[in-house]
């Protein structure tokens, strides 16, 4: 296992998990604090399975700000570079799931503690020893926070790590769709891996179809491209090179997090075999095939419990389903 971190910049927030599904918010009888936020989730996989991450954010000096350093504690997550703020709150995502188990956000962050995080609260030293940088697109929107990112990019950049970019689209985050797009095509060509489901390719690309959509997303430094789609599998393409592998057939129960246990698992394997940016173009049908045959395993195991962190299997779990999940 290399030694070196994987940074991930972004929110860290609470979602509130309603009691029922299939309704809509109004008809929510009561809702349940979890840790979410997809950097946090990301780095909370990358820990359970015994690599080193550390998460890049600012949370309310408050209740729900303690809860969540208190469960990525939990989970092995460095916790060194977070701050608090008493100048806002800790962001909430209140979910509604619908009978389908997709996820409406309504969302509580006016401005929140995370948006507030600043490029001078970010010392370009730390990455001296990244492995990788990752970040969603939730806390590009116009904040300091945004302006961190490409701080941290930069820094990360010139210490030679990778970047990871998940846009994980929250359209709810944004206050029009044109923005968030603009803004996911300007980060784009900063990363060298991109990580894209199905509903998001259509989006950003106004087309359904990975392979004609290819030579618009092999933009700028990127280097690999992800492709989820559920219990349909997982894809994975660099320059000249392509591989898949299917989704083990499981019975979901709640797939919040998943995408981010996704990539959370993934780089956890490149940061395992010390892959380095440079070598991403190299990688070849056979590993990423096992890599990608990995991913959808742990995902597999982690829908199968309640909860996005709550859910995500140790290594020692992956190899052992039957393990109680009891844990966190």
């Amino acid at each position: 296992m290399s030694g070196r971190i994987l940074f991930s910049i972004g929110e860290a927030l609470i979602d509130m998990i309603p009691s029922r599904v299939g309704c809509s918010f109004d008809e929510v009888p009561a809702f349940s604090p979890r840790v979410g936020g997809a950097p946090a989730n990301v780095c909370a996989a990358v820990a359970r399975l015994g690599g080193h991450s550390a998460l890049l954010s600012q949370l309310g000096d408050d209740p729900f700000g303690h809860k969540i350093a208190r469960v990525l504690a939990g989970c092995g997550v460095e916790l060194s570079h977070l701050e608090f703020t008493g100048k806002a709150s800790t962001a909430l995502a209140f979910v509604s799931t619908a009978p389908d188990g997709t996820h409406t956000f309504n969302l509580c962050r006016k401005p929140s503690a995370d948006l507030l995080y600043a490029p001078e609260q970010i010392d370009p030293g730390w990455f001296s020893q990244a492995f990788a940088l990752h970040f969603c697109s939730a806390s590009l929107v116009d904040s300091p926070m945004r302006y961190a990112h490409l701080t941290a990019i930069t820094a990360a950049r010139e210490a030679g790590a990778i970047l990871s970019f998940a846009p994980n689209l929250r359209f709810s985050f944004w206050s029009d769709r044109a923005s968030l797009r603009q803004t996911v095509w300007q980060f784009i060509p900063l990363t060298h891996i991109l990580k894209l489901s199905d509903e998001e390719l259509s989006f950003l690309t106004g087309t359904e179809d990975i392979e004609a959509a290819l030579p618009l997303l092999f933009t700028g430094d990127v280097q690999l491209v992800l492709y989820t789609c559920g219990s349909k599998g997982a894809r994975a393409y660099t320059r000249t090179a392509s591989a898949r592998a299917r989704s083990p057939k499981v019975a979901a129960v709640d797939t919040t997090g998943a995408g981010d246990g996704f990539i959370g698992s993934f780089l956890w394997q490149l940061q395992r075999d010390g892959v380095t940016a440079a070598e991403l173009p190299k990688l070849s049908r056979s590993r990423l095939t096992e890599y990608l045959a990995f991913s959808n395993h742990f995902c597999a195991i982690s829908v199968q419990q309640p909860g996005g962190i709550e859910s995500y299997p140790t290594l020692a779990q992956l190899e052992h389903p039957e393990a109680d999940f009891s844990r966190i």
